[in-house]
């Protein structure tokens, strides 16, 4: 009935209403995000639950992170040798495989890999918790949803975005080498000289800035999609969990992507 009336619309009125309404979505999860991070601190019984959900999205993400990374810089290491061996620049393998990782690949890379991984999982959790009205058992009880359920993963994905996000760091350097050095013959004094005499203090900052700011994108837009599944218009019930979850994965990685360029623009 809702669309109904909005198709009815002029074309002006229809674009005012898209507007506002995800101007209306942008200030609900700013509050649902206020509300989580205001309700770490409220009780020691996070700490454990917060532990829990660190091992969940940290630990059980290493495997993959690790897989990636590896792969990501030999194929940086493979590509940047052979475009910088037709200037005669081969030396400076290190440093491009390093700079690339550090300021851009690592960051984003590990955070559309933990919310294809973790993020998915979040919000499907919760979805089907508030189908089953478990999140309206809570209320009940007197328990605040938001900081039994999204709190403690909020703190760890603060906690483990940056950790995660440094050991792919780590690891793809050491796969540009594998490639670089061990594989095409470059030399590997030259490879790690440059690598720490470019690599900057502001650099590595930067990117973990970026990691926590992902983190913290990833696990609001995760929770909150899981959180309000009820209140979808498309579905309901179990469809309306698998579509949350569809969501919540796009507009996450769109909103690393765009994140990315800004954050880019104002620290590099």
């Amino acid at each position: 009935m809702i669309e109904a009336r909005r198709a009815q619309l002029p074309p002006i009125a229809r674009l005012g209403d898209f507007f506002l309404r995800h101007v209306g979505e942008i200030g609900a999860m700013a509050l649902f995000l206020l509300e989580s991070f205001g309700r770490i601190f409220r009780s020691w019984g996070q700490f454990n639950k917060a532990v829990r959900q660190v091992y969940f999205i940290g630990v059980k993400s290493i495997s993959v992170i690790t897989l990636i990374s590896l792969f990501t810089g030999m194929v940086i290491g493979l590509q940047m040798y052979y475009a910088l061996a037709k200037f005669g620049a081969d030396g400076f393998l290190g440093a491009a495989v390093s700079l690339s990782l550090v300021r851009e690949l690592g960051p984003v890379l590990t955070a559309i890999m933990i919310t294809g991984r973790a993020g998915s999982s979040m919000t499907a959790e919760i979805g089907v918790m508030r189908i089953s009205e478990q999140v309206d058992a809570l209320q009940v009880m007197d328990i605040n949803p938001v900081g039994y359920l999204v709190s403690p993963k909020l703190a760890a994905s603060i906690i483990c975005f940056p950790i995660l996000t440094a050991f792919f760091d780590l690891v793809g350097i050491v796969g540009g080498y594998i490639t670089g050095v061990l594989l095409l013959g470059g030399n590997s004094g030259v490879y790690w000289y440059r690598v720490s005499a470019y690599l900057k203090m502001s650099d590595i900052t930067g990117g973990f800035i970026k990691s926590l700011v992902f983190g913290v994108v990833v696990c609001t837009i995760c929770c909150y999609m899981g959180y309000y599944t009820h209140l979808r218009r498309d579905s309901v019930g179990p469809e309306a969990v698998s579509q949350a979850t569809t969501s919540a994965v796009v507009t996450s990685c769109v909103l690393i992507l765009l994140a990315d360029y800004i954050l880019t623009s104002l620290l590099f």
